[in-house]
């Protein structure tokens, strides 16, 4: 019996050690400040959590749910959405510093997509300094959500630690 417990605690401390445990690699875009990775790298046999779009929540119950004044301008929206996610996240035991990837849905009413308003939300959780993490990203623009009132839906990648 001592023969077997020193084989699986000398295994699980193999296991352990920073030559089998691999990070997640990003790399970033060489002479750039933009706050996402060109590319991220997964080690073999980490977890991939895919989480399903998120959309804002009504922040003016008055407010006609058809329109944005119900869910606010980008920022607000896009500020809202990353709350959203990352409650999802902290519910499965993960952050936005786990998140690899991500992909964003912008809607341009009238033609006019307000890309600063979604980076300053953006920028609230990612490319921080208590979150510096940043995923590859692709943001879309799209001519419309579920509901008229939305200007944002994101999904995203994540990886157990």
């Amino acid at each position: 019996m001592t023969k077997t417990f020193v084989l699986a605690l000398g295994l699980a401390m193999l296991a352990a050690s920073p030559v089998l445990a691999q990070d997640v690699i990003r790399h970033t875009n060489p002479n750039s400040n933009f706050p996402i990775a060109r590319a991220v790298e997964i080690p073999a046999g980490k977890t991939t959590i895919y989480v399903s779009g998120a959309v804002p929540s009504v922040i003016d119950e008055s407010a006609d749910r058809a329109t944005p004044a119900a869910y606010g301008d980008m920022e607000t929206q896009t500020t809202s959405v990353l709350q959203s996610i990352e409650k999802t996240l902290g519910d499965l035991g993960l952050g936005l510093g786990d998140v690899v990837k991500m992909q964003a849905y912008l809607v341009a009413p009238e033609g006019k997509l307000d890309f600063d308003g979604f980076m300053k939300g953006y920028t609230k959780f990612f490319g921080t300094e208590a979150q510096p993490n940043l995923p590859a990203r692709s943001v879309m623009t799209v001519a419309g959500l579920v509901s008229p009132g939305w200007l944002v839906e994101i999904e995203v990648t994540a990886v157990r630690p």
